[in-house]
Protein backbone atom coordinates (compact mmCIF):
# COMPACT_ATOMS: atom_id res chain seq x y z
CA UNK A 1 0.00 0.00 0.00
CA UNK A 2 1.18 3.19 -0.84
CA UNK A 3 1.43 5.69 1.60
CA UNK A 4 2.20 9.00 1.24
CA UNK A 5 5.59 10.48 2.76
CA UNK A 6 5.07 12.74 5.94
CA UNK A 7 5.91 16.64 5.34
CA UNK A 8 7.69 17.82 8.21
CA UNK A 9 6.84 21.44 8.29
CA UNK A 10 9.37 23.69 10.47
CA UNK A 11 7.08 25.50 13.37
CA UNK A 12 7.95 29.07 13.62
CA UNK A 13 7.94 30.88 16.85
CA UNK A 14 7.30 34.31 17.54
CA UNK A 15 10.39 36.68 19.88
CA UNK A 16 9.33 36.69 23.29
CA UNK A 17 10.85 40.42 23.45
CA UNK A 18 8.76 41.16 20.05
CA UNK A 19 5.33 39.81 21.72
CA UNK A 20 6.41 41.87 25.01
CA UNK A 21 6.44 45.00 23.35
CA UNK A 22 3.54 44.56 21.23
CA UNK A 23 1.67 44.37 24.06
CA UNK A 24 2.91 46.72 25.71
CA UNK A 25 1.80 49.23 22.79
CA UNK A 26 -1.46 48.29 22.46
CA UNK A 27 -1.70 48.66 26.37
CA UNK A 28 -0.78 52.31 26.12
CA UNK A 29 -2.67 52.92 22.73
CA UNK A 30 -5.63 51.99 24.87
CA UNK A 31 -4.55 53.63 27.90
CA UNK A 32 -4.00 56.85 25.34
CA UNK A 33 -7.46 56.61 24.13
CA UNK A 34 -9.31 55.53 27.25
CA UNK A 35 -7.89 59.11 28.63
CA UNK A 36 -8.51 60.91 25.85
CA UNK A 37 -11.98 59.86 26.23
CA UNK A 38 -12.64 60.48 30.05
CA UNK A 39 -11.00 64.23 29.64
CA UNK A 40 -13.33 65.21 26.49
CA UNK A 41 -16.81 63.78 28.48
CA UNK A 42 -16.01 64.66 31.93
CA UNK A 43 -12.81 67.18 31.90
CA UNK A 44 -12.76 69.64 29.22
CA UNK A 45 -14.95 71.95 30.59
CA UNK A 46 -15.38 75.77 30.57
CA UNK A 47 -16.36 78.42 32.67
CA UNK A 48 -19.64 80.38 31.77
CA UNK A 49 -20.88 82.87 34.09
CA UNK A 50 -24.34 84.46 33.59
CA UNK A 51 -26.51 87.55 35.22
CA UNK A 52 -29.32 87.38 37.03
CA UNK A 53 -31.81 90.05 38.58
CA UNK A 54 -33.78 89.04 41.81
CA UNK A 55 -36.46 91.31 43.38
CA UNK A 56 -36.85 90.71 47.37
CA UNK A 57 -40.11 91.22 48.34
CA UNK A 58 -40.27 91.40 52.14
CA UNK A 59 -37.15 93.27 52.44
CA UNK A 60 -37.12 97.75 52.68
CA UNK A 61 -34.52 99.38 51.01
CA UNK A 62 -32.61 101.61 52.90
CA UNK A 63 -29.60 103.32 52.97
CA UNK A 64 -27.56 100.66 54.68
CA UNK A 65 -27.84 97.97 51.57
CA UNK A 66 -26.35 100.47 49.65
CA UNK A 67 -22.69 99.11 51.06
CA UNK A 68 -21.41 96.18 51.37
CA UNK A 69 -19.46 97.07 55.06
CA UNK A 70 -23.23 97.22 56.44
CA UNK A 71 -24.39 93.92 58.36
CA UNK A 72 -27.65 94.39 56.85
CA UNK A 73 -25.98 94.12 53.41
CA UNK A 74 -23.42 91.67 54.30
CA UNK A 75 -26.31 89.37 55.63
CA UNK A 76 -29.38 90.02 52.96
CA UNK A 77 -26.22 89.21 50.53
CA UNK A 78 -25.14 85.83 52.09
CA UNK A 79 -29.08 84.65 52.35
CA UNK A 80 -29.45 85.55 48.45
CA UNK A 81 -26.67 83.68 47.95
CA UNK A 82 -26.89 81.26 50.38
CA UNK A 83 -30.96 80.40 48.94
CA UNK A 84 -29.50 79.82 45.15
CA UNK A 85 -26.80 77.50 45.98
CA UNK A 86 -29.20 75.09 47.61
CA UNK A 87 -31.75 75.53 45.01
CA UNK A 88 -28.90 74.17 42.25
CA UNK A 89 -27.40 71.91 44.21
CA UNK A 90 -30.54 69.60 44.37
CA UNK A 91 -31.53 69.96 40.84
CA UNK A 92 -30.01 68.68 37.60
CA UNK A 93 -27.10 70.96 37.23
CA UNK A 94 -26.31 70.57 40.71
CA UNK A 95 -22.53 69.25 39.38
CA UNK A 96 -21.97 71.79 36.74
CA UNK A 97 -22.80 74.92 39.35
CA UNK A 98 -20.04 76.48 41.22
CA UNK A 99 -20.94 79.70 42.75
CA UNK A 100 -23.23 82.69 42.70
CA UNK A 101 -22.19 86.37 44.08
CA UNK A 102 -24.17 89.28 44.65
CA UNK A 103 -22.48 92.22 42.94
CA UNK A 104 -24.95 94.70 44.09
CA UNK A 105 -28.09 95.45 46.01
CA UNK A 106 -30.33 98.08 44.47
CA UNK A 107 -33.93 99.91 45.02
CA UNK A 108 -36.80 98.78 42.98
CA UNK A 109 -39.77 100.85 44.79
CA UNK A 110 -39.76 100.14 48.26
CA UNK A 111 -38.04 96.73 47.82
CA UNK A 112 -34.71 95.34 46.78
CA UNK A 113 -33.05 93.70 43.95
CA UNK A 114 -30.20 91.93 43.95
CA UNK A 115 -28.18 91.87 40.84
CA UNK A 116 -25.99 88.07 41.04
CA UNK A 117 -23.30 86.76 38.92
CA UNK A 118 -23.30 82.83 38.75
CA UNK A 119 -20.73 80.45 37.55
CA UNK A 120 -21.52 77.08 35.80
CA UNK A 121 -18.58 74.87 34.51
CA UNK A 122 -19.93 72.62 31.25
CA UNK A 123 -18.04 70.51 29.26
CA UNK A 124 -17.76 71.68 25.54
CA UNK A 125 -20.04 69.63 24.08
CA UNK A 126 -23.17 71.00 26.34
CA UNK A 127 -25.41 73.47 24.09
CA UNK A 128 -25.12 77.01 25.57
CA UNK A 129 -28.67 78.13 24.48
CA UNK A 130 -30.21 74.41 26.13
CA UNK A 131 -27.81 75.34 29.69
CA UNK A 132 -29.45 78.53 29.96
CA UNK A 133 -33.11 77.41 29.41
CA UNK A 134 -32.35 75.34 32.28
CA UNK A 135 -30.46 77.57 34.17
CA UNK A 136 -33.37 79.86 33.62
CA UNK A 137 -36.22 77.34 34.54
CA UNK A 138 -34.43 76.28 37.83
CA UNK A 139 -33.93 80.08 39.02
CA UNK A 140 -37.86 80.17 38.46
CA UNK A 141 -38.56 77.60 40.17
CA UNK A 142 -37.14 78.68 43.03
CA UNK A 143 -38.69 82.11 42.83
CA UNK A 144 -42.01 79.92 42.44
CA UNK A 145 -41.63 78.12 45.54
CA UNK A 146 -40.80 81.33 47.62
CA UNK A 147 -43.16 84.00 48.30
CA UNK A 148 -40.60 86.04 49.08
CA UNK A 149 -39.10 86.10 45.77
CA UNK A 150 -39.81 87.12 42.22
CA UNK A 151 -37.89 87.37 39.23
CA UNK A 152 -38.24 88.59 35.50
CA UNK A 153 -36.35 85.01 34.07
CA UNK A 154 -36.02 87.15 30.79
CA UNK A 155 -33.01 89.17 33.06
CA UNK A 156 -30.55 86.19 32.69
CA UNK A 157 -28.04 87.30 30.43
CA UNK A 158 -24.60 85.05 29.42
CA UNK A 159 -21.47 87.31 30.17
CA UNK A 160 -18.27 87.44 28.82
CA UNK A 161 -15.05 87.43 30.65
CA UNK A 162 -14.90 91.04 29.92
CA UNK A 163 -17.79 91.75 31.37
CA UNK A 164 -17.36 89.54 34.42
CA UNK A 165 -14.50 91.54 35.45
CA UNK A 166 -16.15 95.05 34.67
CA UNK A 167 -18.95 94.19 36.99
CA UNK A 168 -16.45 92.69 39.66
CA UNK A 169 -14.44 95.46 39.55
CA UNK A 170 -17.34 97.94 40.31
CA UNK A 171 -17.51 96.33 43.71
CA UNK A 172 -14.70 97.30 46.54
CA UNK A 173 -12.18 95.03 47.96
CA UNK A 174 -12.46 92.53 45.19
CA UNK A 175 -9.51 89.88 45.08
CA UNK A 176 -8.80 88.05 41.35
CA UNK A 177 -10.04 84.44 43.12
CA UNK A 178 -13.48 86.24 43.87
CA UNK A 179 -13.70 87.79 40.35
CA UNK A 180 -13.39 84.55 38.95
CA UNK A 181 -15.36 83.11 41.97
CA UNK A 182 -13.02 80.57 42.64
CA UNK A 183 -12.08 79.24 45.96
CA UNK A 184 -8.40 79.57 45.41
CA UNK A 185 -6.56 81.30 47.98
CA UNK A 186 -3.25 83.35 47.02
CA UNK A 187 -1.98 83.85 49.92
CA UNK A 188 1.56 81.45 49.80
CA UNK A 189 5.13 83.15 50.50
CA UNK A 190 5.91 86.68 50.71
CA UNK A 191 5.91 87.96 47.49
CA UNK A 192 2.53 89.08 45.87
CA UNK A 193 1.24 88.53 42.77
CA UNK A 194 -0.55 91.30 40.08
CA UNK A 195 -3.95 91.24 41.24
CA UNK A 196 -3.53 90.18 44.68
CA UNK A 197 -4.02 93.39 46.23
CA UNK A 198 -5.60 95.62 43.66
CA UNK A 199 -5.57 98.51 45.36
CA UNK A 200 -2.23 99.09 46.74
CA UNK A 201 -0.57 102.17 45.88
CA UNK A 202 2.92 103.42 45.48
CA UNK A 203 3.66 107.10 46.43
CA UNK A 204 6.75 108.02 44.56
CA UNK A 205 8.42 111.47 45.09
CA UNK A 206 10.85 112.67 42.18
CA UNK A 207 10.39 109.15 40.48
CA UNK A 208 11.18 107.10 44.27
CA UNK A 209 9.15 105.08 46.32
CA UNK A 210 8.72 106.81 49.30
CA UNK A 211 4.75 105.52 50.89
CA UNK A 212 2.18 103.34 50.00
CA UNK A 213 -1.28 104.10 49.89
CA UNK A 214 -4.75 102.57 49.54
CA UNK A 215 -7.10 103.45 46.25
CA UNK A 216 -10.47 104.02 47.61
CA UNK A 217 -12.13 105.74 45.04
CA UNK A 218 -11.13 106.11 41.26
CA UNK A 219 -9.24 109.41 42.57
CA UNK A 220 -8.63 109.37 46.25
CA UNK A 221 -5.75 107.67 48.05
CA UNK A 222 -5.62 106.83 51.60
CA UNK A 223 -2.35 107.73 53.43
CA UNK A 224 -0.21 108.25 56.18
CA UNK A 225 -0.44 112.19 57.14
CA UNK A 226 3.80 111.33 57.97
CA UNK A 227 4.81 110.69 54.81
CA UNK A 228 4.00 114.12 53.40
CA UNK A 229 5.75 116.73 56.62
CA UNK A 230 8.69 117.26 54.40
CA UNK A 231 6.97 116.29 50.85
CA UNK A 232 4.25 118.85 50.18
CA UNK A 233 4.23 119.68 47.33
CA UNK A 234 1.42 117.48 45.27
CA UNK A 235 3.77 118.27 41.77
CA UNK A 236 6.55 116.10 42.91
CA UNK A 237 4.45 113.06 43.51
CA UNK A 238 3.26 110.52 41.37
CA UNK A 239 0.94 107.62 42.39
CA UNK A 240 1.88 104.24 40.59
CA UNK A 241 -0.41 101.21 40.64
CA UNK A 242 0.60 97.82 40.08
CA UNK A 243 3.02 95.26 41.68
CA UNK A 244 6.47 96.68 40.69
CA UNK A 245 7.52 100.26 41.18
CA UNK A 246 9.90 100.14 38.68
CA UNK A 247 7.23 98.94 35.83
CA UNK A 248 3.86 99.79 37.09
CA UNK A 249 0.65 99.24 35.23
CA UNK A 250 -0.26 102.85 35.50
CA UNK A 251 1.12 106.04 36.60
CA UNK A 252 -1.29 109.38 37.47
CA UNK A 253 -0.06 112.83 38.89
CA UNK A 254 -0.92 113.82 42.22
CA UNK A 255 -3.46 116.57 42.20
CA UNK A 256 -3.61 117.60 45.93
CA UNK A 257 -2.59 116.62 49.38
CA UNK A 258 -5.06 116.69 52.75
CA UNK A 259 -3.77 115.96 56.08
CA UNK A 260 -5.55 115.57 58.96
CA UNK A 261 -6.09 119.28 60.61
CA UNK A 262 -4.83 117.60 64.27
CA UNK A 263 -2.04 115.40 62.94
CA UNK A 264 0.40 115.61 65.93
CA UNK A 265 4.03 114.12 64.46
CA UNK A 266 5.67 113.54 68.21
CA UNK A 267 2.31 111.34 69.16
CA UNK A 268 1.83 109.96 65.94
CA UNK A 269 -2.08 110.80 66.68
CA UNK A 270 -4.27 111.54 63.35
CA UNK A 271 -1.75 110.30 61.10
CA UNK A 272 -3.92 109.60 58.00
CA UNK A 273 -3.87 111.39 54.67
CA UNK A 274 -5.75 111.99 51.62
CA UNK A 275 -4.16 112.15 48.22
CA UNK A 276 -6.23 113.42 45.21
CA UNK A 277 -5.06 112.21 41.98
CA UNK A 278 -5.10 114.67 38.87
CA UNK A 279 -7.14 112.14 36.83
CA UNK A 280 -9.22 109.12 37.13
CA UNK A 281 -7.68 105.97 37.64
CA UNK A 282 -8.66 103.28 35.12
CA UNK A 283 -10.10 100.12 36.30
CA UNK A 284 -9.36 96.33 35.65
CA UNK A 285 -8.97 93.41 37.44
CA UNK A 286 -5.52 94.05 38.88
CA UNK A 287 -6.66 97.69 39.97
CA UNK A 288 -9.77 98.60 41.49
CA UNK A 289 -10.38 99.90 45.04
CA UNK A 290 -10.31 98.53 48.83
CA UNK A 291 -13.85 98.95 51.17
CA UNK A 292 -13.92 101.29 53.35
CA UNK A 293 -14.93 100.20 56.87
CA UNK A 294 -18.44 101.42 58.83
CA UNK A 295 -17.34 103.61 61.90
CA UNK A 296 -18.66 100.99 63.94
CA UNK A 297 -16.97 98.27 61.94
CA UNK A 298 -15.53 95.80 65.27
CA UNK A 299 -11.88 95.03 64.90
CA UNK A 300 -11.48 91.76 66.52
CA UNK A 301 -8.35 91.18 69.21
CA UNK A 302 -6.15 87.86 67.23
CA UNK A 303 -8.24 87.94 64.39
CA UNK A 304 -6.10 87.73 60.64
CA UNK A 305 -4.87 90.99 58.54
CA UNK A 306 -2.58 91.60 55.70
CA UNK A 307 -0.12 94.51 55.64
CA UNK A 308 1.70 94.93 51.79
CA UNK A 309 3.81 96.87 50.99
CA UNK A 310 7.10 97.61 49.21
CA UNK A 311 9.32 98.53 52.83
CA UNK A 312 12.51 97.11 53.32
CA UNK A 313 12.71 93.94 54.76
CA UNK A 314 15.28 94.49 57.75
CA UNK A 315 15.38 97.74 60.00
CA UNK A 316 17.88 99.95 57.87
CA UNK A 317 17.08 98.22 55.01
CA UNK A 318 16.53 99.04 51.30
CA UNK A 319 12.98 99.15 49.50
CA UNK A 320 12.12 96.34 47.47
CA UNK A 321 10.55 96.77 43.73
CA UNK A 322 8.50 93.74 44.00
CA UNK A 323 4.94 94.20 46.41
CA UNK A 324 5.48 92.19 49.41
CA UNK A 325 2.70 90.81 51.96
CA UNK A 326 2.81 89.86 55.42
CA UNK A 327 0.36 87.70 57.45
CA UNK A 328 -0.28 89.23 61.08
CA UNK A 329 -2.34 89.24 63.61
CA UNK A 330 -4.57 92.10 65.78
CA UNK A 331 -2.96 92.31 69.03
CA UNK A 332 -5.23 94.71 71.66
CA UNK A 333 -4.13 98.35 72.54
CA UNK A 334 -3.97 97.17 76.26
CA UNK A 335 -1.30 94.36 75.58
CA UNK A 336 0.25 96.76 73.05
CA UNK A 337 0.48 99.39 75.50
CA UNK A 338 1.98 96.62 78.73
CA UNK A 339 5.16 98.47 80.27
CA UNK A 340 7.48 95.55 77.76
CA UNK A 341 5.93 97.24 74.85
CA UNK A 342 4.85 101.02 73.72
CA UNK A 343 4.01 102.07 77.47
CA UNK A 344 1.01 103.96 76.76
CA UNK A 345 1.84 105.09 73.86
CA UNK A 346 -0.70 103.91 71.90
CA UNK A 347 -3.78 106.05 71.28
CA UNK A 348 -7.81 105.32 71.08
CA UNK A 349 -7.17 106.10 67.28
CA UNK A 350 -4.70 103.44 66.46
CA UNK A 351 -4.13 99.58 66.41
CA UNK A 352 -1.31 97.41 67.17
CA UNK A 353 -0.90 94.35 64.44
CA UNK A 354 2.27 91.85 64.64
CA UNK A 355 3.19 88.17 65.81
CA UNK A 356 4.11 87.40 69.45
CA UNK A 357 7.60 86.26 68.70
CA UNK A 358 8.34 89.08 66.41
CA UNK A 359 9.74 88.72 62.59
CA UNK A 360 6.28 89.84 60.81
CA UNK A 361 5.84 93.38 59.78
CA UNK A 362 5.85 96.32 58.23
CA UNK A 363 8.75 98.42 58.00
CA UNK A 364 10.35 101.59 56.06
CA UNK A 365 9.18 102.10 53.23
CA UNK A 366 5.91 100.48 54.31
CA UNK A 367 4.21 103.74 55.65
CA UNK A 368 0.86 104.81 54.20
CA UNK A 369 -0.05 101.36 53.48
CA UNK A 370 -2.64 99.00 53.68
CA UNK A 371 -3.70 96.71 56.60
CA UNK A 372 -6.49 94.95 55.49
CA UNK A 373 -9.19 92.54 56.71
CA UNK A 374 -11.35 89.97 54.39
CA UNK A 375 -14.99 89.82 55.35
CA UNK A 376 -17.77 86.63 55.32
CA UNK A 377 -18.02 87.22 52.06
CA UNK A 378 -14.65 87.67 50.44
CA UNK A 379 -14.65 91.08 50.51
CA UNK A 380 -11.50 93.09 51.93
CA UNK A 381 -11.88 96.11 54.10
CA UNK A 382 -8.99 98.47 55.42
CA UNK A 383 -8.81 99.09 58.75
CA UNK A 384 -5.16 100.28 59.30
CA UNK A 385 -3.02 102.69 57.44
CA UNK A 386 1.23 101.71 58.79
CA UNK A 387 2.30 104.67 60.84
CA UNK A 388 4.65 103.87 63.48
CA UNK A 389 6.36 101.41 65.50
CA UNK A 390 10.03 100.89 66.94
CA UNK A 391 12.76 99.55 64.54
CA UNK A 392 10.47 96.49 62.67
CA UNK A 393 9.63 92.87 63.57
CA UNK A 394 10.68 92.99 67.25
CA UNK A 395 9.24 91.08 69.64
CA UNK A 396 7.01 92.98 72.39
CA UNK A 397 6.65 95.40 69.78
CA UNK A 398 4.43 94.98 66.91
CA UNK A 399 3.49 98.03 64.17
CA UNK A 400 1.24 100.47 65.14
CA UNK A 401 -1.15 101.61 62.30
CA UNK A 402 -3.76 104.29 62.33
CA UNK A 403 -6.97 102.54 62.95
CA UNK A 404 -9.47 103.61 60.02
CA UNK A 405 -13.09 103.13 61.37
CA UNK A 406 -12.03 105.93 63.68
CA UNK A 407 -11.71 108.40 60.63
CA UNK A 408 -14.47 107.44 58.59
CA UNK A 409 -16.70 110.21 59.43
CA UNK A 410 -13.84 112.65 58.21
CA UNK A 411 -13.01 110.36 55.01
CA UNK A 412 -16.52 111.11 53.97
CA UNK A 413 -16.50 114.71 55.25
CA UNK A 414 -13.11 115.85 53.02
CA UNK A 415 -14.33 113.26 49.72
CA UNK A 416 -17.72 112.23 49.75
CA UNK A 417 -16.88 109.01 50.04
Amino acid sequence: MYRPARVTSASRSLNPYIVFFVVVAVVVILAVIIGLLVYFLAFDQKSSFYQSSIQILNVQYSDELSSPATEKYRTLSGNIESMITRTFKVSDLKNQFVKAHVVKLRQSGNGVIADIIMKFKFTRRNNEASMKSRIESILQQMTNNSEDVTMNPTQLISLTGHDTVQLFTRECGVRSDLITLSGERIMGGTKAEEGDWPWQVSLQWSSSHRCGGALISNTWILSAAHCFRSYSDPRQWIATFGTSTTSPQQRVAVRSILIHDNYNPETHENDIALVQLDKEVTFNRYIHTVCLPEANQAISTGSTAYVTGWGSQSYSGSTVTNLQQARVNIISNYLCNAPAGYNGAVLSGMLCAGVPEGGVDACQGDSGGPLVQEDSRQHWFIVGIVSWGYQCGLPDKPGVYTRVPAYRHWITQKTGI
